[in-house]
């Protein structure tokens, strides 16, 4: 029998044009909703936008068959915990959730146990059906990435960045990445924490230095070279690049549409991050935009081309 998860969806408002790319690149369909269920098992950690996941054990159409199916199978676990999961569209009450709890940990053998249990199961109710399994919570661990020893204010977000890699490999974690203009390195550790084969390019030595300091500081070892990215003689499955725009470094656009063609030399399936428009220059360099969305931030947007 193939397992089926339900996942809790969670974005800001600016964030819901990325988070949806970023879900169908999972999933491999187009979610409208802030949860879903789907047989695809993502790890919890790896996007930002998954916020609790239910491996579902049992499915049903009430909760008193639930309860029934939990007592005659006679699940046994020394030490565990319940909780209901709320998301968008439910109409279980307060009350109803507490006395759902309730009845569903009474029917489990063993010691309930509110701060360290062994295990932590899930109840719910999503689309007129009841669903119970092992829970899962986003730790949030990723988050420390922000309190790099080196950063600057432009660069991409680290929400952005964990969405570009799951954008990139979608669940092939296999595939190899290059960010040619690495910068500090943000992508680079986000990979990295992902078990990625990731490497990266900066032509700027300072910014080189701090960017291998960063990924020292998170235990990693360095995979940044300190070169331009024409010198890059590898293959990759996906480049990931932010389009340098001159904030700290002089940029032309000559020079913005020698990287775009410079990638298409590198990877075949390329991320172009820019804050402008570049349909026409990057068509022209012979790629193909196959997806595209926008995420702005104060005064600015960058946009997201999925090039092929």
């Amino acid at each position: 029998m193939i397992k089926k998860y339900f996942y809790n969806i969670n974005y800001a408002e600016n964030e819901c044009d990325i988070c949806r790319m970023e879900l169908k690149y999972l999933f491999g369909e187009d979610i409208k909703k802030k949860n879903i269920l789907s047989h695809v098992n993502v790890k919890m950690g790896r996007s930002p936008f998954l916020k609790e996941k239910i491996e579902i054990i049992i499915r049903k159409n009430s909760l008193r068959e639930i309860i029934d199916e939990i007592s005659e199978t006679n699940l046994i676990c020394e030490s565990y915990k319940v909780v209901y999961v709320k998301h968008d569209g439910q109409t279980v009450q307060y009350g109803d959730r507490i006395e759902a709890v309730k009845a569903v940990g009474t029917a489990i053998t063993g010691k309930a146990e509110m701060h360290n249990p062994k295990i932590v199961y899930g109840i719910t109710q999503i689309d007129d059906k009841w669903i119970f399994g092992k829970y899962e919570r986003d730790d949030c661990k990723w988050h420390s990435h922000d309190k790099k020893l080196h950063s600057y204010s432009n660069a991409i977000g680290l929400r952005l960045s964990r969405a570009l890699i799951n954008i990139a490999v979608g669940n092939d974690l296999s595939l190899t990445i290059i960010d040619p203009c690495c910068g500090v390195g943000t992508v680079i550790i986000d990979g990295l924490s992902m078990g990625i084969n990731i490497k990266g390019f900066e032509k700027n030595k300072q910014i080189a230095r701090n960017a291998k300091e960063n990924l020292s500081h998170f235990g990693y070892e360095n995979v940044i070279t300190t070169s331009d990215m024409r010198t890059i003689k590898e293959k990759f499955d996906v480049a990931i690049v932010d389009l340098p725009y001159g904030v700290f470094t002089p940029i032309t656009e000559k020079e913005q549409e020698e990287i775009i063609e410079t990638t298409r030399k590198i990877a075949e399936k390329v991320i172009f991050v820019t804050f402008d428009n570049m349909d026409e220059i990057i068509e022209e360099a012979g790629f193909q935009i196959v997806d595209k969305c926008s995420i702005s931030k104060g005064n600015f947007t960058r946009w997201i081309n999925i090039c092929e």
